[in-house]
């Protein structure tokens, strides 16, 4: 009899709804996917592109050489990050017909997507259909993770592996303690690429062992002491495979880490103290040195660029989750999955608080707690449909408007702001104009690549050319190897403008406005400049930083 009454609560209109959920995450992806198809060409190079493209060539040419040519092991302090997506791109770059650089963003479009797909499969795992659907529309609508996604060859692809991950763990959860062979691959897979990227994959073990206690006080108290120990010793034993791949795949893209065993210990130790010359931002219309931040640079910077209804859903999921911790009519299961959840949204960025690390160009380095964040603030809007269908019916196409309207205030900005999304700032902060004079925005110098291809606009419809047996000599404020590749051979870059023909500048803080020289190129976003070139042909221009350079 309950058989058949649990089968009539499988109604049509409810396998339908799930159909359509389910349907239209897939017609999401395929919507990313064809828009960034098209646009993947329009991301510049920003300071770090050139020097991954190098440590790609050592890690290959170690792995061709038989691990003779070791170069890559010593090369400037990437050896201790992973390489795989360089050498992924470096790769790929043999086989199809695109420039290194442009196979570069095309790639991480890739891996960008398949972190969708990843936060979509999360998020319907934890709460069904309409969440994961919801999670999926918050990620790929959040300006932040879709701008970083085509250009960070770093923080994007870890924000990708910690995803998967957390889907092996919420996994191991739900099947604990006979985890499916399926759920020891993707384990496995995802420990070894996070903590092949970066060795704060390693806080995931944090989130696990620290997620898993609801669920072995449980076992403690249904199984008792002994019988929940050999429980918790076969699933330790039934991921051994898992972690031996996991092991394998943090060996292959990042070498370094297995050549000694104290490796990643001492990767971990070197990241924990600043390790650059410190150089100045701004935060909060006050120039800064990176390792003097204060402690609000990261909430304030989350509350300021993550859309407005992200922000909003995402702190409902975690109150929704805190507050189902205690409740006795709650699983431990789930007690465990969303503990994990609320650990991998909020942990990292209350550690940094607390910690006071350097802290530098944005919120760059924390990407990977926006899908987590997304995957709760799917399940707060799935329950508060659930809650509205069962108690104000006739309000849920109301809840539906407004979430629809939140949506499409960032994706209006994405638009306005396109190739630059990673620049965006809420309507909280009064957008990229109210943040302009308080707050970096093209930290990375993508704009460069829009004011080169203007300059040689103008220059070829103008008919000039450079004096016979020179080159057009081109002073860049910002990444010259970004500008260099931007502007192509006809021209050469640097600091000097003295000897310059022309001068190239981001608009943020350190570099100056050249009020004397007319302006060739300006590149804008809601009034906003990105980008300059000016002509200083015949004119002496001293500098084109506004303060010494550190």
């Amino acid at each position: 009899m309950s058989s058949i009454a649990a089968s009539a609560l499988d109604t049509p209109s409810r396998r339908s709804m799930e159909r359509t959920c389910d349907d239209a995450a897939m017609l999401v992806l395929v919507a990313v996917g064809l828009v960034a198809s098209f646009t993947f060409r329009d991301y510049g190079l920003g300071w770090d592109d050139y020097t991954h493209a190098e440590y790609a060539d050592l890690l290959l040419r170690m792995y061709r050489s038989g691990f003779k040519d070791t170069g890559a092991l010593s090369f400037a302090n990437l050896y201790m990050y992973g390489g795989g997506f360089d050498m992924a791109a470096a790769l790929l770059h043999k086989i199809i017909p695109l420039e290194l650089f442009e196979t570069r963003r095309l790639l991480g479009a890739i891996v960008g997507i398949i972190g969708l797909a990843v936060t979509w499969r999360l998020g319907r795992r934890v709460g069904g259909p309409l969440a994961g659907l919801a999670a999926l529309l918050l990620l790929a609508l959040c300006p932040t993770f879709y701008g970083h996604m085509f250009m960070n060859p770093k923080d994007a692809p870890f924000a990708v592996a910690m995803v998967i991950l957390m889907l092996g763990l919420v996994r191991l959860a739900e099947e604990y303690p006979h985890p499916s062979p399926r759920t020891v691959l993707i384990v496995g897979l995802g420990a070894g690429l996070s903590i092949g990227s970066r060795i704060l994959g390693g806080l995931a073990l944090v989130y696990a062992l620290a997620g898993f206690v609801p669920m072995l006080i449980e076992e403690v108290r249904t199984h008792g002491a002994r019988e929940a120990c050999r429980r918790f010793v076969q699933m330790a034993y039934a991921l051994l495979p898992g972690l031996l791949l996991g092991y394998l795949v943090m060996g292959l893209i990042w070498p370094w880490s297995i050549i000694e065993p104290e490796h990643p210990f001492q990767a971990a130790t070197y990241f924990s103290t600043f390790f650059e010359k410190p150089w100045k931002e701004m935060f909060n219309g006050t120039i800064f040195a990176v390792p003097d931040m204060p402690w609000s640079y990261l909430p304030t910077l989350f509350a300021l660029q993550l859309p407005e209804v992200l922000l909003a859903l995402t702190a409902a999921g975690i109150v929704g989750s805190i507050l189902a911790l205690p409740r006795s009519d709650v699983p431990a299961r789930r007690k465990t999955i969303l503990l994990m959840l609320t650990l991998a949204a909020v942990l990292p960025i209350a550690i940094a608080i607390l910690k006071r690390p350097a802290l530098y160009n944005g919120i760059r380095h924390f990407i990977f707690v926006i899908p987590p964040m997304t995957v709760l603030a799917g399940l707060a809007f799935a329950r508060g449909m659930d809650w509205l269908k069962e108690n104000r019916r006739n309000w849920q196409p109301a809840a539906l408007t407004v979430f629809a309207c939140g949506l499409l205030l960032p994706l209006g900005e994405m638009i306005r702001l396109h190739p630059y999304q990673y620049t965006h700032f809420n309507h909280i902060a009064g957008t990229v104009r109210g943040a302009d004079d308080r707050y970096m925005l093209d930290y990375w110098g993508l704009a460069f690549k829009q004011a080169s291809d203007s300059l040689r606009e103008q220059l070829d419809g103008r008919h000039e050319t450079p004096p016979p047996g020179h080159k057009w000599n081109v002073a860049v404020c910002g990444p010259h190897r970004g500008a260099q590749v931007a502007l192509g051979p006809g021209f050469t870059i640097g600091w000097d403008s003295h000897v310059a023909d022309f001068a190239m500048t981001l608009g943020e803080f350190y570099c100056k406005g050249l009020i004397s020289a007319p302006i060739m190129v300006e590149i804008k976003r809601d009034d906003v400049v990105y980008a300059r070139v000016y002509d200083i042909r015949g004119r002496s221009i001293s500098s084109l930083l506004t303060m010494p350079p550190p």
